[in-house]
């Protein structure tokens, strides 16, 4: 059987080395990406899961005079 604890944590290390590298970017490129749902008034850019709540609450709040749907025209059904 080869090696004590310590070469066995060396080794370890050295994995989880090569997992981190594998890993590039940031996960801010991914959220620019996620940010499908828009605001057809004021273009404001809202993430993928974003509830029909929060879009009625954004269009109450910044287009009162506006239509929900006017804002979220994906919201008919």
């Amino acid at each position: 059987m080869g090696g004590g604890n310590g070469q066995k944590a060396k080794m370890a290390r050295e994995r989880n080395m090569e997992k981190l590298k594998g890993q590039k970017g940031s996960q801010l490129e991914t959220n620019k990406k996620a940010m499908t749902i828009q605001c057809k008034v004021c273009m404001q850019t809202f993430i993928c899961t974003t509830s029909e709540v929060k879009c009625r609450e954004h269009a109450e709040a910044k287009h009162p005079k506006a239509d929900v749907y006017a804002c979220f025209p994906h919201l008919k059904k």
